[in-house]
């Protein structure tokens, strides 16, 4: 029974009457919409405060947010207001607690609780080989397209028979056929992608209600942060968790979906209230961030979306400065005489380099203003560029443990069976293989058989000995030896650095890629000193998931006293003194495919816009180019739409 107790007024420093009244919603399903720059975060942890402090055991509670960062803060808030010392409910990604759901009950749809969790390089290999089963020239259908179309069903709850039925193209027909042959082949090493992780929840619970009803009665109360920003599985997962106790509260904002490209499905916000014909609607529309000339932008361009809720951002902050519009003769220009401008302010206005952010639609976008940047010797910080988990002697030293951890891990197997060079070329690994389909075996059991291996050469058979060697002794030694020491004698018995001084012949090259290995090693290091029972298993898992940090994150990076230069998709939840909006052209912002696609498509460029507005604090500038370069030659540029939106002219004014 929750327990009553008012709150002290401590407890309500800086909440508004709206916000008050989402804190103090206790029961029942209660939908927040949050505007940008409306406090939701601390809505949320007040949220949590006022349960636990009313008699809700914080085990009982679940906190779900759509990045390891915002449950990283909101746990650290958290401890900030309850004390050190009481417990915190459970705040994860909808895939952290997927992982945990499968680990328990996965065993009903067939798979080992065991399962390994491919990363992008491990499935970009499934592809790679399910196309080649198919025959299928690159022209065609590449890996990467295969890949992209596959996890869109998947976000969408789909299976490859729904797929197939789905199917419209010729094109799609294809990939629907390789969608079954690759989930075929996921099944049969055991193991899962991450749009699985949601995918065989779903199918868990949709197929075993009894083992939906034991994961829902772990909670008696469900928050769930960006809830426009769910797909198909999530959506189920949230319904079927919070269907008997009904104490859900979500907090998202629909004018802020911009994620319908992985997935994300507005309606679910726009419907709630028919899901939930008994709940509760609170507004926030207080915006504590941006100047009241840039929030009359936003709501002049949001306007226009036909399918919103009802919201009007009000300004907390004055301000005069008013949106401007900065037009460029082409691409290179607009690019320097927005550095021009910076460079001004940092000399004339007492501004840092960290105040200022340049947004940009596509990837293409920030090659001239990084040139004008370096050539003005102003320091910036590129956001979106190559991952740490993507580098490749990352993947490679994680495929060595995964195997140390699962040996049939075939996918693993096959990326380092040959790396570092061990004699083991393409002719032997096929007769390894072909060894393996006649004896209905794994890999891994094939490469321990002594009348198999001494068909190879000399070379090949002693470089599979030496590989099963690392791996059995790694894998005897890890309950009693520290990981992480003995993966830094793994990487010296299979002389890795080797591999390194192989493919980087610079040598300060070299000494960043074994940096980077030193991290990771750093990195399980730290995972062995916090966890309370580590594994080789539980790090994986992290690593899979992006739990543990390994480098810099985003907003680590964007506080180096740097202009940030990032796409809008990577903008959001972020804010900046002052804001370029840059490539403000039809065919840029709003992209080329949603003039084409229209409808929902359009709207939501419409809302990446606005996102891309009210991430300035204090002054806005939108820039165009009258001309880009397209394969060589200048095409002149019609200026985009949301300009005449926001600005609140006709066209014919802004000409």
């Amino acid at each position: 029974m929750m327990k009553s107790r008012a709150m002290s007024r401590s407890d309500m420093d800086g909440l508004n009457a709206e916000q008050r009244r989402a804190v103090e919603t206790l029961t029942g399903p209660l939908l927040v919409l949050a505007g940008a720059g409306t406090g939701k975060t601390r809505v949320i942890t007040h949220r949590i405060v006022r349960l636990i402090e009313c008699g809700v055991a914080a085990d009982r509670i679940w906190g779900v947010t759509f990045t390891n960062k915002a449950a990283k803060e909101m746990r650290s808030r958290l401890r900030e207001m309850l004390g050190r010392r009481r417990k915190l409910p459970l705040l994860s990604t909808f895939h952290a607690y997927c992982v945990q759901i499968l680990r328990r009950q996965i065993h009903h749809l067939g798979y080992p609780s065991s399962f390994p969790i491919y990363d992008q390089g491990d499935q970009e290999s499934l592809a790679r080989r399910v196309l080649r089963s198919l025959k299928m020239p690159d022209t065609q259908l590449r890996p990467s397209d295969l890949l992209y179309l596959i996890g869109s069903w998947k976000s969408r709850g789909l299976m490859p028979t729904d797929a197939v039925k789905e199917a419209q193209s010729d094109r799609e027909h294809l990939a629907a056929v390789g969608y079954r042959r690759y989930q075929k082949a996921l099944e049969q090493a055991g193991a899962v992608d991450f749009d699985d992780l949601l995918l065989l929840t779903a199918r868990l619970f949709q197929r075993f209600p009894e083992v939906a009803t034991e994961e829902a009665g772990r909670f008696d109360h469900i928050l769930v942060d960006e809830y426009q920003d769910t797909n198909g599985p999530q959506y189920a997962l949230v319904r079927s968790m919070a269907e008997s106790h009904r104490n859900l509260c979500v907090v998202g904002d629909d004018d802020q979906s911009i994620y319908a490209w992985r997935g994300a499905d507005v309606t679910h916000i726009l419907r709630f209230t028919r899901d939930w014909p008994d709940a509760t609607v609170v507004r926030l529309e207080e915006n504590y961030r941006c100047a009241a000339p840039i929030l009359e932008c936003a709501n002049r361009l949001i306007v226009h979306n036909s399918t919103r809720t009802r919201k009007v951002l009000k300004a907390t902050r004055g301000g005069k400065q008013r949106p401007g519009v900065l037009q460029f003769e082409s691409t290179e220009r607009e690019a320097e005489g927005i550095v021009e401008l910076i460079a001004g302010k940092l000399a004339s206005e007492h501004r840092q380099p960290r105040d200022f952010a340049i947004l940009f639609r596509t990837n293409e976008q920030p090659r001239a203003f990084e040139m004008a940047l370096r050539k003005a010797k102003i320091p910036y910080v590129l956001i979106g560029t190559k991952s740490f988990y993507d580098r490749r002697e990352v993947k490679d030293l994680l495929a060595y443990l995964k195997l140390v951890e699962r040996p049939h891990d075939e996918a693993s197997l096959r990326r380092i069976i040959n790396v570092p060079a061990r004699g083991l070329g393409e002719r032997s690994i096929d007769r390894l293989l072909k060894a393996a389909q006649a004896s209905g075996r794994r890999l891994w059991d094939v490469l321990h058989d002594e009348s198999v291996l001494a068909q190879l050469p000399g070379a090949a058979r002693r470089g599979a000995i030496e590989l099963v060697h690392a791996i059995d002794a790694m894998r005897r030694q890890r309950k009693d030896r520290p990981l992480h020491q003995l993966t830094r004698e793994l990487l010296e018995r299979i002389d890795y650095r080797r591999e390194i001084e192989h493919i980087y012949p610079r040598a300060e090259d070299r000494e960043a890629r074994w940096n980077t290995l030193e991290e990771l090693v750093n990195a399980l290091a730290g995972y062995e000193r916090e966890a309370s029972r580590p594994t080789l298993s539980g790090f994986l898992d992290e690593m899979a998931l992006g739990l543990r940090d390994v480098e810099p994150d985003k907003e680590e990076r964007i506080r180096q006293n740097a202009v940030v230069l990032m796409t809008l998709h990577s903008a959001k939840g972020l804010e900046f003194p002052i804001v370029y909006l840059v490539g403000m052209e039809q065919g840029i912002l709003p992209h080329h495919r949603s003039l084409k696609e229209g409808g929902g498509a359009l709207d939501e460029e419409r809302r990446l816009c606005y996102v891309g507005i009210t991430r300035a604090q204090q002054e806005l500038m939108f820039s165009l180019a009258l001309a880009r370069q397209k394969w060589g030659k200048p095409r002149p540029s019609i200026p985009s739409p949301f300009l005449y939106e926001s600005l609140g002219v006709e066209k014919k004014e802004a000409q």
